[in-house]
C-alpha cells in the first residue's frame, strides 16, 4: 500500500486503529464530495475511492473505509485538468513540482508545439545548448522518449506527454534552412514520425508562423499528418495565420486532415487584431462544417485577451532563415536590416506580423537572455523606443540583436467577447501555452504571462462562476475526458472505477486566478488536494514534495500490446 504524506490537515487516519479483521481496503478515500465525472452530466453528492493508482470506486457510498481520508464536504471532485499546450519542457527539469500548473488542478502537461525536446540530432543538440535562456541543463537523451524518460526518473510531480514537432522532425533532416525535402528526405522525416509514435507520441505538432517550421508547405504536412493518423495520433497545429489569413489557415488545417486521414487540432484558437475579431464567427462555422461532415476537427485555447510568443512572429521569415545565429547576423547589415523595417512596416505584410495588430504600446517585453537587459523587463516596446530615442521597430531590431535571441514579449491581440465565446464551445478543450514553474529560484530571472499560473483557474472562476458563459460539468467535461479522448489515451480523463486515480479536489466557490500582467506571478486560488497517479502531491493548497508523475504514452507506444502502426497505404513522393 502507498505511503501517503500529509494527505490533510483534516484527514482521518484509520489505518493505525483498525483490527486486521477491519483493516481499510482502500488507500485513499474522498468523501462528501460533489462529485463531477468528467463526462459533462449532473454531479451528485458522493465518495471516490482510491487503491495504488487506480480509482477503486466512484459513487454514493464506498463499501468500505479508507486508510487516508479527505473530506471535500462544500467542494467539488472532478478528473485532472489536462493542459493541452504545455511548455513545461525546461521549467521541470529545473523544478518538477510544476507548481503554477498543479495549484490549479493540472495532472497532465501535454508538449511538443511544433517543436519537440527528440529525436535530436547531434547538431540539434550543439544548438539548443548554445541557445539556452535562464534554464541551464545537460541533454542526456537523443530520443523524444528517453527525454519524457528522463522526466520521469528524475521525479515530477504532474503526468507528462507530447507530440513530435514537425519543425524538429524537419531541422533532423533538412537543418533551419528555406528549402523543400526530397522525395528520400521526406521518407526520413516520416521514419522519424513513425519512431516517435512507437515511442509514445500523440500526433505530430507544427507551428507555422516560426522558422523554420513556416518553410514546410502543405504537402509536406500531409504526409506527416499520415503517419502519426495510421499509428492512431492526431495533428494539432499553430496555424499559418490567426490572423489577416485566419480563415485560410483553417481551410488548410482541414484539408490537411482530410488528406491524411487523421484528426486535427487547433492550437490557441483566436482571431487576433481588432481588425480580425468579427471573423471568430466565420471561423467557427468553418470548424462545425467539417465536423459535420465527418472529420474530427478540435480546438484548444487560453482564457485570456494577450498571447505570448517572441519578436520573431513581428519578423519576416526570409531573414531568419538558417537559424537564430544566421537570423541576427543578417539583420547587422545596413541593407537587409532596411528591408526587414521595410516589411515590418507594410499595412499587409505576406506574413504573420503580430507586432502590426499589438502595436508597440501593447508589446509587453517579458523575458530576456541577457542579463544587461533584464531591466527592461515589464517595459512596453514603446517605452523602450522612446527612452532609446529610435522607433519601435529599430528597438525590436537592437532588442534581437543585442539579446542573442527572439526575446519573450506579450502581445495584446484578441477580444475579451470572443474569448468568452470560446470558452463555450462544445469542442474547446485548454491550454496555457506557457511553462509550469513557481515564483522562486530561476524563474525569478523572467516575467511570464500571467496564464502560466492562472489559465485553468480563470476558467472556473472569471467564466464559468461570474460570466456563466459555460456551465461547471461541461468545463470539467472540456478539461478531462475531451482531451483525454481526443488524444486516445487509456484509461484516463473520468472519474471511473479503473481508470488512473488523477483527480483534483477544489471550491467552485473560490476557484480562480490572481495574477495579472504587471503581477503574473501570482498562484491561482481554490484548489485544495491534488491526485496524480493515486498519490496525494498537493494537499491542503501546499505540494507535499511526491513526485508520483509519470510518462503518458500515446496509442502506437510499443509498451502496448496492441501497440505498433499500421502499413501505410499511401506514397506522398507525388507532391514532390
Amino acid at each position: 500500500m502507498r505511503t501517503l504524506v500529509a494527505v490533510s490537515l483534516t484527514a482521518v487516519l484509520l489505518a493505525g486503529c483498525a483490527t486486521p479483521s477491519q483493516r481499510a481496503p482502500y488507500d485513499l478515500l474522498i468523501r462528501n464530495a460533489e462529485v463531477y465525472d468528467g463526462s459533462g452530466g449532473t454531479p451528485f453528492k458522493g465518495e471516490v475511492a482510491i487503491s495504488g493508482d487506480r480509482i477503486a470506486y466512484v459513487g454514493p457510498r464506498a463499501p468500505g473505509a479508507g486508510k487516508a481520508v479527505i473530506d471535500a464536504r462544500g467542494k467539488a471532485v472532478s478528473p485532472g485538468f489536462i493542459n493541452m499546450l504545455s511548455w513545461a519542457t525546461e521549467s521541470l527539469i529545473a523544478d518538477g513540482r510544476g507548481l503554477s500548473d498543479l495549484r490549479q488542478g493540472v495532472t497532465l502537461e501535454v508538449m511538443g508545439e511544433g517543436t519537440s525536446m527528440g529525436p535530436l540530432s547531434p547538431e540539434m543538440k550543439r544548438l539548443e545548448i548554445q541557445r539556452m535562456g535562464d534554464i541551464k541543463y545537460p541533454i542526456e537523451w537523443t530520443t523524444l522518449d528517453e527525454y519524457l524518460t528522463f522526466l520521469e526518473r528524475r521525479g515530477i510531480s504532474i503526468n507528462v506527454a507530447s507530440f513530435i514537432g514537425a519543425a524538429t522532425a524537419r531541422q533532423h533532416v533538412l537543418g533551419e534552412g528555406d528549402v523543400d525535402p526530397t522525395p528520400e528526405q521526406l521518407l526520413a522525416m516520416r521514419k522519424l514520425v513513425v519512431e516517435a509514435m512507437e515511442d509514445g507520441a500523440l500526433g505530430v505538432g507544427s507551428s507555422l508562423i516560426y522558422a523554420p517550421a513556416s518553410y514546410a508547405e502543405t504537402p509536406e504536412l500531409t504526409a506527416l499528418a499520415a503517419e502519426a493518423g495510421r499509428c492512431g495520433g492526431i495533428y494539432i497545429s499553430h496555424m499559418r495565420s490567426e490572423a489577416d489569413r485566419l480563415l485560410e489557415a483553417i481551410d488548410e488545417l482541414i484539408e490537411i486532415s482530410r488528406l491524411s486521414g487523421a484528426p486535427a487540432e487547433i492550437y490557441h484558437l483566436k482571431a487576433a487584431g481588432r481588425a480580425n475579431w468579427p471573423k471568430i464567427e466565420a471561423a467557427i462555422a468553418r470548424i462545425e462544417a467539417a465536423r459535420g461532415k465527418g472529420q474530427r476537427i478540435t480546438a484548444d485555447m487560453y482564457t485570456y485577451t494577450a498571447g505570448s510568443t517572441g519578436l520573431d512572429a513581428a519578423m519576416p521569415p526570409w531573414v531568419q532563415a538558417g537559424g537564430a545565429e544566421a537570423w541576427i547576423g543578417r539583420m547587422k547589415d545596413p541593407a537587409t536590416r532596411a528591408k526587414v523595417l521595410a516589411e515590418i512596416r507594410q499595412e499587409k505584410p505576406a506574413f504573420e506580423n503580430l507586432y502590426r495588430h499589438a502595436g508597440p504600446e501593447g508589446t509587453l517585453l517579458v523575458g530576456f537572455k541577457n542579463p544587461a537587459l533584464k531591466g527592461l523587463t515589464g517595459k512596453t516596446l514603446a517605452e523602450v523606443a522612446k527612452a532609446r530615442g529610435v522607433s519601435p521597430e529599430d528597438a525590436a531590431i537592437d532588442l534581437v540583436i543585442e539579446d542573442g535571441s527572439r526575446v519573450q514579449v506579450v502581445y495584446f491581440l484578441m477580444s475579451e467577447e470572443n474569448v468568452k465565446r470560446q470558452t463555450a464551445l462544445p469542442w474547446m478543450s485548454f491550454g496555457s501555452d506557457a511553462s509550469a514553474q513557481a515564483p522562486e529560484g530561476v524563474f525569478m530571472r523572467s516575467s511570464t504571462h500571467p496564464r502560466a499560473y492562472g489559465n485553468f483557474a480563470r476558467l472556473l472562476g472569471k467564466y464559468v462562476r461570474e460570466e456563466k458563459a459555460t456551465t461547471l460539468p461541461s468545463a470539467i467535461h472540456r478539461l478531462s475526458d475531451l482531451p483525454a479522448r481526443n488524444l486516445g489515451l487509456k484509461d484516463r480523463g473520468l472519474l471511473k472505477a479503473g481508470y488512473f486515480a488523477d483527480l483534483v479536489v477544489f471550491d467552485p466557490g473560490t476557484v480562480g486566478d490572481k495574477g495579472t500582467y504587471e503581477a503574473p506571478k501570482q498562484f491561482a486560488t481554490g484548489v485544495s488536494h491534488v491526485v496524480v497517479n493515486g498519490a496525494v502531491v498537493l494537499a491542503d493548497g501546499e505540494p507535499t514534495g511526491a513526485k508520483a508523475g509519470k510518462v503518458v504514452r500515446g496509442r502506437a507506444w510499443k509498451g502496448w500490446s496492441d501497440g505498433g502502426c499500421r502499413p501505410t497505404a499511401k506514397d506522398w513522393s507525388w507532391a514532390w
